[in-house]
Parts: structure tokens; sequence; C-alpha cells
């Protein structure tokens, strides 16, 4: 990185457990503890989308701290879209604003 003030987060999956890493690979800390299937941080490295086990979605913030519910359904996995959050269920693609708020099926 040419800027040594910008620092770049890793999202990984351990046993259903979400963790941070540094951009050299050191742990940081533990976003969410169990029930983890996916997991995808934003492009400000700012904010986490979590898919759980049970099929919902959850929006935390780098430090770990639980923001809001996105979707409660049958999610398979979440994405970042810009600023929005593509939820994955079924066949099916639906955008949701990062606030919860229903955007439109893709």
């Amino acid at each position: 990185m040419n800027n040594p003030f910008i620092s770049m987060y890793i999202v990984k999956i351990t046993n259903d457990r979400v963790e941070l890493y540094n951009e050299r690979g050191c742990y940081q800390r533990t976003i969410l503890g169990s029930n983890a299937v996916y997991a995808d941080i934003d492009t400000t490295q700012t904010r986490i989308v979590i898919t759980l086990t049970n099929g919902r979605v959850e929006l935390y913030n780098e430090r770990g701290c639980y923001q809001r519910t996105i979707y409660n359904g049958n999610a398979t996995q979440a994405r970042w879209a810009g600023n929005d959050i593509a939820v994955y269920s079924g066949s099916c693609v639906e955008l949701y604003s990062d606030r919860g708020c229903y955007i439109r099926r893709i």
C-alpha cells in the first residue's frame, strides 16, 4: 500500500466464527462468535455483512458491534454491491440498502 495510514482488513470464517485480520495476516478480533456461513467487508473497510446459518443477514461494524438485521429469510450469502447489499436466496438476488430497506429484485 502506498499510504501507510490506510489499513486493509481481511475477513475470514473459521469454525463458524467471523474473524478480522490486518493486511499482514495478524489476527485483530472476532466479529461474530458462531453460526456464520459467509462474510463480506465493504470498500471503506468499516462495515461487515454476515450471513448466518439460519439464513439471516446481519450488519456489523469493524469493531464487532452489531448494527442491524438486513434480511430475515433464507439467504445463502450476502455481498456488498457498492453501498447496497445483494442478498442471494434460492435462485433470486434481492438488493437492500445498508439500512435494511428493500430496493429491488435483480
